[in-house]
């Protein structure tokens, strides 16, 4: 067995200078490579510019997923198949296609507690990163209290601007609490704006005539929820929870239950003997500590009735008189 080119000290200087240093990391096993398969110059250059190429594509994406504000664990390829949940596969195949964001057309996923509404919103975020489209992904309630304090520095239509700007913009929870007229005034001008110019996806626990409800101005909450739902891809999921999977159990926890400590035996004054043989049982046949025996005076009627017995000793035991 042949081994490992060693790479020069040369070469590793000039490859940092040239912002290439991670190549490092791959090229001795390439030039191994190139060596058993007897590659070409041009051959071997096209394979180390390669992975050089994958790896700042995925060091670029885990980035761009990053300033989204997108889970990294909710990816499409850590969907558990196996959860109790149902949904219009074809249509979740369209979704994944991306043709949704070049066409500007919005995304609304339905459904009850638990069943992975804000999971498949994430993973069409970060199929979204990869194919290089800008996204924000926000809890709604988070992105209109930050709206309404952006409104105390004069900073608002900064943030109003960001929003419109991304390709593809993720409100999760959209809805789920009443909104007053301000919230419905931010959600109206959002909306509006990116009516057939941008994608927008949304996931809600509540249906779309639910949320005309929930809106402070009847007039503002219908022209935006109808221009929304107008041009919208709806996806109604159905199930069980996915999160009483995830309750923790004993075994991963890896807690063990103690046995409680072993009780001690209170030495009292008529059982001299108990005490001795459960010293004697507990520690394994040692010799017993001597036990004191408690004696009482006799009170004043007990003292007229008969004279007190004088307390004997036992062998071995103390006598102590209170």
């Amino acid at each position: 067995m042949s081994a490992t080119p060693i790479v020069s000290g040369e070469l590793k200087a000039l490859l940092r200078k040239v912002k290439l240093g991670r190549c490092l990391d791959t090229l001795p096993e390439r030039l191994a490579l190139a060596k058993t398969r007897s590659l070409s110059h041009g051959e071997f250059l096209e394979l180390v510019l390669a992975d050089e190429a994958t790896r700042r594509d995925s060091a670029s994406a885990v980035l761009r997923a990053k300033v989204a504000g997108l889970d990294p664990s909710m990816r499409l390829e850590h969907w558990d198949d196996s959860a109790a949940v149902t949904y219009d596969r074809a249509m979740w195949d369209e979704l994944c296609s991306l043709r949704f964001v070049d066409a500007a057309h919005n995304v609304v996923i339905m459904g009850p507690v638990g069943v992975g509404k804000t999971f498949l919103a994430t993973a069409l975020g970060h199929a979204c990163v990869r194919r290089r489209y800008s996204v924000h992904f926000e809890r709604t309630d988070r992105l209109l209290k930050r709206l309404k304090a952006s409104r105390l520095d004069n900073s608002r239509d900064a943030e109003v601007r960001k929003l419109l700007r991304v390709d593809v913009l993720v409100l999760d929870d959209f809805c789920l609490t009443a909104l007053d007229a301000t919230d419905t005034a931010e959600v109206y001008e959002i909306v509006v704006e990116r009516h057939r110019r941008a994608a927008t996806i949304t996931t809600s626990n509540r249906e779309p005539i639910e949320w005309l409800g929930l809106m402070a101005d009847a007039l503002l909450a219908q022209s935006a929820i109808d221009r929304l739902q107008s041009a919208a891809h709806e996806l109604v999921l159905d199930g069980e929870s996915y999160r009483r999977r995830q309750k923790p159990t004993v075994d991963e926890a890896g807690s063990r239950t103690s046995a409680p400590p072993p009780r001690r035996e209170r030495t009292s004054a008529d059982g001299p003997e108990r005490s001795r043989s459960t010293s004697a049982s507990g520690r394994g046949g040692e010799r017993p500590t001597p036990a004191t025996v408690v004696t009482r005076r006799p009170s004043a009627a007990s003292a007229t009735a008969a004279p007190a017995a004088p307390a004997r000793a036992l062998p071995g035991v103390g006598v102590m008189s209170l």
